[in-house]
């Protein structure tokens, strides 16, 4: 598994499995466990989701030792604050059946971010876990957070697919050594209507799907393709035997168009 080095040495896979608004099921945690086998060493969840048991258990099951497992949780909005992100913090570790996480994200900037990143920041020196970072941040977000930080995020999850490649957003985060993570980077399957997708498969003989996933890492963006269909689960990992091309890759960022399927990080209600 490729990994990108995150500024304070950790390896991190850059590929991984999205979890968002899997159940919380015996379903899921049989999904996780198959997800391992094949070869995924990195599960993306948050408390939001509701499903950090189920994946909890799916680990437990598996043969991989929780060692080699990139795991990542969020902190959702209402938990945000020094003591209650503490709280927060447990609760999962609870139901993630495990003693420490590899990365912890904000889930969403809001007021309190500055003291939730304090208790970030704490959590990080106790060793609870190993990376800490942010999510849906924009530069403006950024800006207020990071005069306030004695550690500076090592990631930035944000949406990110061909139509929101958010330039500014990805140079300001390199100048700052945080690495961009994609969330929604297949724009919930509207990737499949995108006339360029579908001559860049043909043209490799690959899926739409891993004809995006492989301009994410050949753009050195970490990714997070949700799926519940293990076939699909599989076939997403299946692209470090093919390159696109520099004339492709530039082709696919001359798609972006500002365009996003989830929530606008200056505009939500949650």
């Amino acid at each position: 598994m490729k990994t990108v080095t995150l500024h304070n040495g950790i390896q991190m896979p850059i590929i991984g499995l999205g979890t968002y608004r899997l159940e919380n099921s015996e379903g899921t945690s049989d999904l996780i466990v198959k997800a391992l086998e094949i070869g995924y060493r990195h599960i993306d969840t948050a408390s939001a989701y509701g499903n950090e048991e189920a994946i909890g258990k799916g680990i437990k099951k598996s043969t991989v030792p929780r060692e080699e497992i990139f795991l990542v949780s969020k902190i959702a909005n209402p938990d945000q604050g020094y003591d209650s992100t503490i709280k927060s913090f447990n609760e999962s570790l609870e139901r993630l059946q495990t003693d420490y996480l590899d990365l912890y994200l904000i889930h969403w900037p809001k007021e309190l971010s500055n003291e939730t990143w304090k208790a970030f920041e704490y959590l990080y020196e106790e060793k609870k876990i190993r990376a800490i970072g942010v999510s849906n941040f924009l530069i403006n977000h950024l800006e207020d957070l990071l005069p306030n930080t004695k550690i500076t995020p090592m990631v930035n999850q944000v949406e990110f697919h061909p139509y929101l490649v958010q330039p500014e957003l990805l140079d300001y985060c390199n100048k700052k050594n945080i690495k961009i993570e994609a969330w929604s980077p297949l724009m919930k399957g509207e990737i499949l209507n995108i006339d360029l997708i579908d001559k860049l498969a043909k043209k490799y003989n690959k899926t739409h799907a891993q004809i995006v996933l492989r301009w994410n890492i050949q753009m050195g963006i970490i990714t997070i393709p949700k799926s519940a269909n293990i076939d699909r689960i599989k076939s997403n990992l299946e692209i470090f035997d093919f390159e696109l091309s520099k004339e492709d890759m530039l082709s696919i960022n001359k798609l972006d168009r500002g365009y996003r399927v989830g929530p606008d990080p200056n505009n939500f209600d949650f």
